[in-house]
């Protein structure tokens, strides 16, 4: 998935955070719903302004995050 499309990162809001679509839900905040256990569907239901591209959008970008951490040898 392309997240470029729907991660969005303003200085002037929620402290420079990326953020989905530029509302003030941020990457964070989807990842931790999940990381709770809550399914797809119980974000959706919660956040009707959410989509499924948008979850998808989060994990993509974390998941880029992640390959993109930087290993140092001790």
């Amino acid at each position: 998935m392309n997240y470029q499309d729907r991660i969005t990162i303003e200085p002037g809001k929620c402290s420079g955070k990326p953020c989905i679509r530029g509302m003030r839900i941020t990457v964070y905040d989807v990842l931790s719903y999940l990381a709770s256990g809550m399914t797809y569907q119980e974000i959706l239901d919660d956040f009707p302004y959410l989509t499924q591209e948008d979850i998808l959008a989060c994990l993509s970008y974390a998941a880029d995050r992640e390959r993109q951490t930087l290993l140092v040898q001790a």
